[in-house]
């Protein structure tokens, strides 16, 4: 079976078209499943309309939580083997979705999008790029889209992905820590002809931010004083120069990246003593067991 979770937020006239697209493309079984992010326009109404037990189905939240918040939702009430994300501003082709399944099949457990030809704004596709690139440097998972909407998971995945705050962006670099195997597939774009994009540059600041705490938890979870040490001795090195430079302006910045170093490393080490007295959760991780 598969589960096709869709987050909107005032996205009243796409809805239907959306579905119809769906319901032309998904092979049977499948369920579609709408999370309705807080809209304030006729929203749920259209989801309300479209409502068939079983096969369309709605979540509606009391206020706008956010796109994390809304896969988590949508992932949770899941029931198919196989869990597709993709945005419900009609820019995603659903027709995609069989050649999801063939790299699924061929042996990935998270197929992410790539929008190779993307048909928005020129700043929101630079902004992307540059943010792309940095991920690609920092986590070493090399997809070029991290952002692309249009993905495809197994079911046990989406459902065990530890998401929060504004992690929806990271499910590749999640999984690709957790044991998955990561794949990419280029998809089609259209062009947005409904409703206006939520992205900002509020948003590529916010996703920066979210990147150095995903690897913060992803590849120093279980020794998070080495994280917190290479920053402590980054600031030292910084201090070290700014020291030796003939003005005292540079004095006061070298003293306070060499303070800045022991409050990192005294936080590694707390963080340290968390994961030392927290319960280990390894079934996520887990492949194969034999008993």
């Amino acid at each position: 079976m598969i589960s096709v979770v869709i987050p909107v937020a005032n996205e009243q006239t796409t809805i239907e078209p959306l579905c119809r697209a769906l319901e032309q493309a998904a092979p049977s079984p499948y369920e579609i499943l709408f999370v309705d992010d807080g809209s304030t326009d006729g929203t749920w109404e259209e989801i309300t309309k479209l409502h068939q037990a079983g096969r369309a189905r709605g979540i509606r939240f009391r206020r706008n939580f956010g796109k994390t918040a809304a896969l988590q939702a949508g992932f949770a009430a899941t029931r198919g083997d196989v869990v597709f994300t993709l945005d419900g501003d009609l820019q995603d082709d659903p027709q995609e979705i069989p050649r999801f399944l063939e790299m699924l099949e061929q042996g990935c457990d998270l197929v992410s999008g790539w929008k190779k030809h993307r048909q928005d704004p020129f700043t929101k596709v630079i902004a992307s790029r540059v943010f792309n690139v940095v991920v690609r440097w920092v986590s070493g998972v090399k997809l070029h889209d991290i952002n692309c909407g249009f993905k495809a998971y197994r079911g046990e995945l989406a459902r065990a992905l530890p998401l929060q705050g504004d992690w929806h962006r990271f499910t590749p670099l999640l999984a690709h820590a957790m044991g998955y195997r990561v794949g990419e597939l280029v998809v089609t774009h259209h062009p947005r002809r409904h409703g206006r994009s939520h992205y900002g540059v509020s948003r590529l600041f916010k996703g920066f931010l979210d990147l150095i705490t995903v690897m913060l938890v992803t590849r120093y979870e279980q020794r998070p004083s080495h994280g917190f040490g290479l920053a402590a001795l980054v600031a030292v090195a910084a201090g070290v120069v700014l020291l030796v430079l003939p003005w005292w302006p540079y004095l006061i910045l070298g003293v306070a990246c060499l303070v800045s170093a022991v409050v990192l490393l005294a936080a590694g080490l707390v963080a340290e003593i968390l994961v030392y007295r927290a319960p280990a959760t390894p079934s996520c991780r887990i492949r194969e067991q034999l008993d």
